[in-house]
C-alpha cells in the first residue's frame, strides 16, 4: 500500500493536475500577506489562513484522487483490495501537507515579530485539520463518487459554502466551525479553546472519510 501512496503522488506531479491548486494556493498567499502581521494578531492570522485554504486542500485531494484513471483503479483494487481506499486517502494528505506546510512558511515569513511556541503549535494543528477537512470535502466530490466535472466541482464550491453559513449560524455544531476558528483567533482565546475545537474539527472530516470509504465498497 505505501508503493501505491508513492506511485498515486508521482503520478500526479508528474501531471498538469498538480500545478492547479499550488497555482490557486501562491495568489490567495499573496493577498493574505501582502503586508506583514501586526504583532499580537499572529494566531488571528493563521486562523485565517487555515480556514481560507480549506478549498485549495480540497481541490488537491480531488484532483489526485481523480488524476489516476479508472483502468489503473481497477488494476489497483486487484492488486491491494479495498486498501486502495486507504491509499488515495493517505496520498491526498501528504500532497496536502505539503500546501500547508508552503502556507504556514508564507505565513511565519510576514510576522513582524518573532513567533511564540504557541503561535507555532496553534499555527500547525489548524493546519493540519484545515487539510483534513479538505481532504474529506476533496474525496466526496472525487469522481468515484461524482462522475461529473461539473457536479463535482459545484458541489466542492457549495460544500465550503455551506460549511462557513452553518459555521456562522446556531447549527455551527453540524459543521467544521471554521468562523469560530477565526473569530477565537482574532479574540485571543484560541489557544484555550483549542483542544475543544480540534475534537469537534476532527469530528465531520472524519465522518466525511468513512462516508467516502462505504460509498466506495460500493462501486469501483
Amino acid at each position: 500500500m505505501i508503493a501505491l501512496v508513492r506511485f498515486r503522488i508521482a503520478g500526479y506531479v508528474r501531471s498538469h493536475r498538480a500545478l492547479q491548486p499550488l497555482i490557486g494556493l501562491l495568489p490567495l498567499l499573496a493577498i493574505l500577506y501582502a503586508t506583514p502581521v501586526p504583532a499580537g494578531q499572529e494566531i488571528g492570522a493563521t486562523a485565517d489562513s487555515a480556514g481560507i485554504l480549506i478549498p485549495v486542500f480540497a481541490w488537491a485531494a480531488r484532483g489526485l484522487l481523480d488524476s489516476e484513471p479508472d483502468e489503473q483503479r481497477m488494476i489497483s483494487i486487484t492488486a491491494v483490495g479495498r486498501r486502495e481506499i486507504i491509499s488515495g486517502i493517505l496520498a491526498a494528505y501528504a500532497f496536502d501537507l505539503v500546501l500547508a506546510a508552503i502556507a504556514e512558511a508564507a505565513l511565519l515569513a510576514r510576522l513582524s515579530a518573532g513567533p511564540s511556541p504557541v503561535v507555532l503549535l496553534t499555527g500547525v494543528c489548524l493546519h493540519f485539520l484545515a487539510v483534513t477537512a479538505g481532504v474529506a470535502l476533496g474525496a466526496l466530490t472525487s469522481r468515484p463518487i461524482l462522475p461529473s466535472p461539473a457536479v463535482s466541482s459545484l458541489v466542492l464550491i457549495f460544500g465550503y459554502l455551506a460549511m462557513l453559513l452553518l459555521s456562522a449560524s446556531g447549527a455551527r455544531w453540524l459543521t467544521v466551525p471554521v468562523l469560530t476558528w477565526m473569530k477565537d483567533g482574532h479574540h485571543g482565546v484560541l489557544p484555550d479553546n483549542l483542544p475543544w475545537l480540534a475534537a469537534w474539527s476532527l469530528l465531520w472530516p472524519m465522518a466525511g472519510l468513512a462516508a467516502y470509504a462505504w460509498l466506495r465498497r460500493t462501486r469501483p
